[in-house]
């Protein structure tokens, strides 16, 4: 409980300030620590995000978030006092007040996401792994994983319980999965990705899209862009071990279109996978509550805009434009497509080829309630020829 609150201390100032997510935090407390055993380590990681999970705002400090969590059980407000432990709660102690959702946050969400959802949003994930379509059968991969099972919706994913380790799997080692949400997954399926098409990822990041793109259409020419170099770098090994012909480029703001000018107009395919809220990722980084400000949601909203306009300049005619956002907030999903429908008002919707989700506006809203994956938007728009 100690280390938990100190921890605590430690990603509510992260929150605060745009410090690193809690996982890198939790890691980085026991780098200093390795005298702490396994079991000591779990159950401090536990009451970490159980308490992340609890408050729907940043607690005053790691020591109202655990008086908090205890006050849901017993078994801790028992040791408060104990020698090592927290000192006594006294009269004065702050406790972080229970709650699902930020009250600004709520009023944001699509309308598909009512409060019988909320909880859903902060469940702890499992683990998903998306089969390497292009080089395995995912029957077989299957039958390696015991406790694994065919994920409900993709094609390609196989989900395991939240504490598999699979680093050192061979299915793994030997490019034949990949850990990826299954939302993500879906994503990637309502591209329909064919041979000898040209694509862009846009906003690569790490390359998880892209890396499924190539496994459904191995004959595809793909580059992968982003800002982020160090984000970036990491796709080439992930792509050899793959197996997969990828290009990488990195794009310098505010040019990026003078980065890409032997692609714009020529592409088959753009895939937007914005910047967002990361909303629809709470159940694996829920102190992203804790982050979102209405000021930065503003500030993505914006780029979301400016990255469709830098897509649309690179689609052919009669080419697609796939956007994506990880986030249940309808400013980032419907409502983005929709202004960018009224600047482009030639451009057509066209249907998502994947059955899940909700139909929200030009777009599916994939959520953890109704499709158990992480929550996304997605929509599909067409460029007249």
């Amino acid at each position: 409980m100690q280390a938990a609150s100190e921890i605590l201390d430690e990603v509510i100032a992260a929150a605060r300030n745009d410090g690193p997510p809690a996982d890198a935090i939790v890691t980085r407390y026991f780098k200093t620590r390795r005298y702490a055993g396994s079991k000591d380590r779990r159950a401090v990681r536990e009451l970490v995000f159980r308490a992340v999970r609890r408050s729907a705002e940043p607690p005053a400090s790691g020591r109202a978030a655990i008086i908090g969590l205890a006050d849901d059980l017993p078994e801790l407000a028992a040791l408060f006092g104990e020698e090592r432990g927290p000192a006594p709660v006294g009269e004065s102690d702050e406790r972080s007040q229970a709650g699902a959702m930020p009250e600004w946050i709520a009023k944001k969400l699509s309308p598909l996401v009512a409060p019988n959802e909320w909880p859903a949003l902060l469940e702890r994930a499992p683990l998903d792994l998306r089969v390497n379509a292009a080089r395995a059968d995912r029957d077989l991969v299957l039958a390696g994983f015991p406790a694994g099972e065919a994920s409900r919706i993709s094609p390609w994913g196989i989900r395991l319980p939240a504490d598999s380790r699979i680093d050192d799997h061979p299915a793994f080692t030997g490019g034949l999965i990949e850990v990826q949400d299954e939302g993500s997954q879906l994503v990637a399926l309502a591209c329909g990705a064919a041979d000898g098409e040209r694509i862009v990822d846009l906003c690569a990041g790490a390359g998880g899209k892209s890396l499924a793109l190539a496994a459904a259409a191995p004959g595809a020419e793909i580059l992968a862009t982003d800002t982020n170099r160090a984000r970036l770098a990491k796709l080439p090994p992930r792509a050899d071990r793959a197996g997969a012909s990828i290009a990488t480029r990195l794009l310098n703001p505010p040019n990026e279109l003078t980065g890409l000018a032997d692609w714009a107009g020529r592409v088959d395919l753009v895939l937007v996978d914005a910047p967002c809220s990361g909303s629809g990722t709470w159940r694996r980084n829920p102190e992203g509550r804790w982050r979102l400000t209405p000021e930065r949601l503003e500030r993505v909203i914006a780029l979301q805009a400016r990255v469709l306009q830098l897509a649309a300049e690179l689609v052919r005619p009669g080419g697609r434009l796939v956007y994506a956002v990880c986030s249940l907030l309808s400013r980032e999903g419907a409502g983005q497509v929709d202004e960018f429908l009224i600047r482009h008002s030639s451009w057509q919707v066209q249907e998502t080829p994947v059955d899940a989700g909700r139909s929200d506006g030009a777009g599916r809203l994939i959520t953890p309630a109704y499709d158990g994956t992480d929550g996304f938007f997605v929509a599909r728009l067409g460029r007249p020829c």
